[in-house]
């Protein structure tokens, strides 16, 4: 088969690399608008399931992805009001990977199997592709390809109502974090959790009457990121916000919470951010899109009929997709509104966090109390790495 793989992220990179796998007859050609090595971007969270899907599904490329990763521990949550503030604590553990590291692992993977790669390539309708047998349109929330077959696809986009900044910071974390500010204009956070050793993400995310507020919709990207810094200065303790990922500077952005009907039209089919997206919040979206890319690729091999192939791929995974984007919406619609929690100590505003899914059972308050004792959060460290350790020996990982 002649598949067109629209988009060199995460989704394309790993749904063609999945797809020479199952069988190596596929002509695969990944088309890229950026060129080569223009990963913008900065890290990317995600846990052990992932891991146990990609060592299944590509020992190779796994090992390679897990040992390019950092481990984070712990989850911090801290409040400044203009009357105190506070520190709180989550449990838990998980993983991060600059983007760039990971779509050079794909990239090498995808090239060793023998699929094409053409960078700088623009596709703004699957019709310039008429030669494929299947067009894969993995180019992202703002999909081009989609957006032609839109009457097709039923999409849906609702943009979120809080505004986003996605920055780096030479801060090194270990954990993920928390900071929420009061400054006059009203509430202003950021979610953190590191890159690799030495480079941290920091998502800066604010409602729009802060951002109004701050002239954040006025200063440029220098001065707008220098008043951030004045404003967690603390919490970065000293250290810089950077705006630049590879020369391209990040811009205030709204979410894009994309729904479709259909995942699949004709020989035209969406995967990753194209098909659906769930808000940075939950920490998903990538983890997603290379599960879409794998069951995908499963499909296509199974099922001899492509409209077949396409059916029980689109089939399987909305319906599995439709829980985690409830989950996603909550989530975004709880951090357009902090400010009405914000009022509490900082441990009842971190458990109202926690909860903000809605998946609260009745120990998970009283282990919430417990795990603000650092005797505690330690006694669950040691466990969560007896854990990790038996899971990375289940997938047959090396330790």
């Amino acid at each position: 088969m002649k598949i067109a793989c629209v988009g060199g992220g995460p989704a394309g990179l790993y749904f063609a690399i999945s797809a020479k796998l199952r069988d190596v007859g596929h002509r695969i050609t990944v088309l890229e608008r950026d060129p080569p090595g223009a990963g913008y971007g900065w890290g990317v969270v995600y846990w052990d399931d992932l891991l146990d899907v990609l060592y299944r599904n590509d020992p190779e490329s796994a090992r390679e992805v897990s040992a390019r990763s950092v481990l984070w521990q712990d989850q911090q949550i801290q409040v400044r009001s203009r009357r105190g503030g506070g520190t709180a604590f989550f449990g838990g553990y998980g993983y991060s990977v600059s983007r760039a590291a990971l779509l050079d692992v794909l990239t090498r993977r995808a090239s060793e199997l023998g699929v094409e790669l053409d960078y700088g390539r623009r596709i703004l309708d699957p019709c310039e592709l008429a030669e494929a047998d299947l067009v894969v349109a993995a180019d992202g929330a703002g999909s081009r390809i989609r957006t032609v077959g839109r009457e097709h696809f039923g999409t849906h986009v609702a943009a979120g109502r809080n505004s986003y900044l996605w920055l780096g910071t030479d801060q090194p974390l270990t954990h993920f974090a928390f900071c929420f500010e009061q400054t006059p204009a009203g509430w202003i956070w950021f979610h953190a959790y590191p890159s690799t050793k030495t480079v941290s993400t920091c998502i800066v995310e604010c409602p729009p009457e802060t951002w109004h507020g701050l002239g954040l919709d006025r200063l440029d990207d220098e001065e707008g990121v220098r008043l951030l810094e004045g404003i967690f200065r603390r919490a970065l303790d000293g250290h810089r916000l950077i705006s630049r990922s590879r020369g391209r500077p990040a811009r205030w952005q709204t979410f894009p919470h994309v729904t479709n009907q259909c995942w699949y039209h004709g020989r035209t089919v969406l995967v990753g951010d194209a098909a659906h997206t769930t808000h940075f919040t939950l920490g998903s979206g990538t983890r997603l899109a290379m599960i879409d890319a794998v069951v995908l690729a499963h499909s296509l091999t199974e099922y001899v009929e492509l409209d077949e192939a396409l059916h029980e791929y689109d089939r399987h995974r909305r319906a599995e997709l439709h829980p985690v984007q409830a989950a996603a919406r909550s989530s975004m619609a709880w951090f357009e509104h902090p400010d009405r929690y914000l009022a509490r100590d900082p441990v009842s505003f971190a458990y109202a966090m926690s909860v903000r899914r809605g998946n609260q059972t009745p120990w998970r308050y009283q282990l919430h109390l417990a795990t603000q004792a650092a005797a505690v959060r330690s006694v669950r460290r040691a466990y969560d790495s007896g854990r990790r350790w038996y899971r990375a020996r289940r997938r047959g990982e090396t330790l």
